[in-house]
Order: structure tokens, then sequence, then C-alpha cells
């Protein structure tokens, strides 16, 4: 069985002529290398090659890895947990405010954290997620059963008032197949809530192939406010609305530091530095928020 894929088009636009942006290593786990690549036709970076669909879930097997484990170990796990009961409550809030409707599906919903404090708002709530373990935690913790995200083929278009994709979009191996099933799924009136990392922000600029949030091999996509944009518009969505996620530019910065082997003292003046000079490159990282043209 191949353990690897190799793009030879652009996941985007098909284009074929590709260039090498960067090499670097999982810092997080395997420290093997690999490259990102830029399409030259519109300008997608991408991680390539990858490794086989098959394959990919063992890159996500550590307790390091934060959003499957919950793990409150070391300082920078203890400080996203206290983080994410803050950003929990904003995003339940921007969801209330941009929503018509209470049926909310949550793509990559981890274990479970945003889909339950939107159940306990109001929300019918569903959750897709491909890792068992987080899964199995969703359950134990929240009574929450997620499902397989093959799951979405068996969704009535037109049913869902909001979809939200918290971190997610750039871990979805097939890009462009799921995504027109996510859009299918979305009413008419609906809105699309997606959260990326931004490659074209400070701290990306300033760490470069130390930069936390290029996570080579888990983010198979690596965007920019202009990318997303085109790849969306490709399924005739519209982005009416960005936000910034402040936080991430301080968690990505200290996380950053640690695989520079720098200290957190300076993650956390680089994430200041960071959302200070957003308006240049934009935040490290952005919500965006689409809806149907």
């Amino acid at each position: 069985m191949e353990q690897i894929k190799t793009y030879t088009n652009c996941p985007v636009c098909e284009g074929i002529l590709l260039s090498e942006f960067m090499t670097l290593p999982d810092h997080m786990i395997t420290k093997e290398i690999f490259k990102i690549v830029n399409c030259n036709s519109c300008g997608f970076h991408f991680t390539n090659p990858i490794p086989s669909e098959e394959f990919i879930g063992n890159y996500y097997k550590s307790e390091n890895y934060i959003s499957h484990s919950s793990s409150k170990s070391g300082l920078i796990n203890k400080a996203y947990n206290v983080v994410r009961n803050i950003t929990l409550k904003r995003k339940v809030n921007l969801v209330s405010r941009l929503a018509k409707g209470k049926n909310l599906l949550d793509i990559g919903s981890g274990t479970g954290h945003f889909l339950n404090a939107s159940r306990i708002s109001g929300f019918q709530v569903q959750g897709l997620e491909p890792d068992q373990d987080a899964k199995d935690f969703a359950k134990k913790e929240f009574g929450l059963s997620l499902q397989n995200l093959s799951e979405i083929q068996t969704m009535a278009s037109d049913s869902k008032d909001v979809i939200t994709m918290w971190h997610v979009l750039e871990h979805v191996y097939h890009l462009k197949r799921d995504l027109k099933e996510f859009v299918r799924v979305l009413k008419k009136d609906g809105v699309f809530i997606v959260a990326v990392p931004n490659m074209s922000s400070w701290d990306a600029k300033h760490y470069g192939s130390f930069w936390a949030a290029f996570d080579v091999p888990r983010h198979l996509y690596h965007f920019q406010e202009k990318t997303i944009r085109n790849l969306f518009s490709q399924f005739e969505m519209e982005c009416v609305e960005v936000l910034p996620m402040k936080f991430d530019a301080f968690y990505v910065s200290m996380l950053s530091e640690k695989y520079k082997s720098g200290n957190i003292v300076s993650g956390v003046i680089n994430g200041l530095k960071s959302n200070f000079n957003a308006k240049s490159g934009g935040f490290s990282s952005q919500i965006y928020v689409f809806k149907k043209i």
C-alpha cells in the first residue's frame, strides 16, 4: 500500500505549474521532513507530497495534538484550555448572531467542546469527526454521538442553518469533493463559518519554517484571505465578514518558540506584535463568514 500521495495539479485550480515554497519538519510529532508548494496559477499553498489517506491518521496520535486529546500537561496546553473556555463563548455568540435558525452542523468536532456549548445555548447540533479517540471523549464527557465524515452524503440538501469548521478545513483530505457536499446541505439563507490559520500574518512571516500553524503534514493546505475566498467562490459562496482570532497569535507564537528552543515570554511578545501588525497581512488565524450568492 502506497504510504504517500503526490499532487501533480493544484487541488484548487488544477494548475500544473508548482513551485517549492518551503521545506520544514513535522515539529510536533515525527520530525519527518515535508514540503509546501505554491501554485503558480492561483497562488494556493499546500503540503506536497502528503501521507496517504490510510496512513495520515498516524500523525494525529499524540498527546501533543491538543484538539484531539484535551491534554492539560505542560504550560502551553494549560494555556490552550484556559483560552478555549473564553473562545467557546465567543464562538457561540457569533453563531447566535449570524444564524437564522437553530440547526447546526459542526464539521471536525474534535472532542466536542464547541458542539456541547452550542447545544447548551439551544442549538440542535450534529457533529462529524473522523478520529475515534476524539469521538470517544465527546461521548464520555458530553454524551455527544459524533458521526463519521461520510455521514454528510446522507444529509438532505438545504437542511442546515449554519455550518462551522473551527481549524478543520486545512485538514480535509478531499478538499473540493467534500466542500461541495458541505455547501449542498447548507440552506440558501444559511451561513458557513470557517476558521483557518493565516500564512500572511506577521507571526507566520516572523517564524518561517518554525511557524507552528504550518503543522505539516496534518495541515494539508495553507490559506491566505485571497486563496480561501477564491476556493469558496468556486461553489458560489461569498465572504461577507472576516473576523480575528487574536488569542491564536499568542498560542501559535508560544508553540513556535518551543519548536525553535526559544522562550514563552518571547512568544507572548510576538503574539502582541502579530496582532498589532495585523493591518498589513491579517491576524494569525481568521474567521471567514460565507453565504450563498
